[in-house]
């Protein structure tokens, strides 16, 4: 899927984080989202390859890379830590200033990257999501239905962990038909490799993947309130998804001071469901 792309596993952070890279031009760093792995990228990546040096990594409690132990404050799976383990891989790499690209929790990781540490990033590009308090301080029924993950994810270990452990593949199809404008533009073999990946150990990191969202994320926004992100900014949603219940660019102009973006005509999963768009936008952006 990814040919050309050469593989690593590096210490960062106090992780061992998998990572592919390929290509020749300015570093662009881009990271997958829930439940997901770096695979996700394969039909974006390498056509960002032919002009940029791109980055694909697993994020940490994900795909390939460690999933570490975490506490009762759910600190080491908070934005934060993830975005730190993001800036010392592309530092190993030799990169100190370069543009992240981020789906789903991969975008809130890119969010946090460039708020804690502007000098590095370039520009950031964002598909699929809006600011995590939105959908907490937004909520009606029909929001509540539709992202119900943020309330089944975060209970107590380890209710969601065994619930999903009972059949992690049934869950995994279930969420990309639930997910998907159209579920057969998922990859048979990239959903081979979600699967394979969507171990125990991966399950309870996801599960604190959310909680952190819910707790300790929300206070680092709090204490950033006044924070705004300087750098350009791309956002790319589903019209059909989020686009149908939030004023997704709206709520990002309160976030950043340099923002463009459209919807697009497909489900959740938009580098797999409409990759070319995706890969024009990008380039238009990058």
């Amino acid at each position: 899927m990814f040919e050309g792309f050469s593989s690593g596993r590096v210490r960062v952070n106090g992780v061992r984080i998998h990572f592919l890279v390929g290509g020749v031009g300015p570093p662009v760093l881009l990271l997958h989202g829930y439940p997901q792995t770096h695979v996700m990228w394969h039909r974006v990546a390498p056509a960002l390859a032919e002009r940029f040096t791109v980055v694909c990594p697993d994020l940490r409690g994900y795909g390939d890379s460690d999933a570490p132990a975490s506490d009762s404050t759910h600190a080491p799976y908070s934005k934060r830590e993830s975005a730190e383990d993001q800036l010392e891989l592309m530092a190993h790499l030799q990169f100190d200033h370069f543009a992240v690209v981020g789906h789903d929790r991969g975008g809130r990781v890119a969010r946090r990257l460039a708020l804690d540490h502007p000098e590095a990033v370039a520009k950031l590009a964002v598909l699929d999501i809006v600011p995590t308090s939105a959908i907490y301080e937004q909520l009606d029924q029909a929001r509540a239905t539709s992202v119900w993950r943020y309330f089944f994810l975060t209970q107590q270990f380890d209710l969601p962990e065994r619930l999903i452990g009972a059949d992690p593949a049934f869950y995994l199809r279930w969420t990309f038909a639930e997910w998907a404008g159209n579920p057969d533009a998922l990859d048979p073999a990239a959903r081979s490799e979600y699967e394979r990946c969507f171990d125990e150990a991966t399950i309870h990191a996801s599960c604190e993947d959310y909680r952190a969202g819910a707790t300790i994320d929300l206070a680092h926004d709090r204490d950033d309130a006044a924070a705004r992100i300087t750098c350009p900014v791309l956002l790319l949603w589903s019209a059909s998804g989020i686009g149908s219940s939030y004023d997704v660019r709206g709520l990002w102009e309160r976030e950043a001071t340099d923002v463009r973006g459209q919807a697009l005509d497909c489900g959740h999963f938009l580098a797999e469901e409409l990759p070319g768009p995706v890969v024009s936008e990008l380039l238009a952006f990058l």
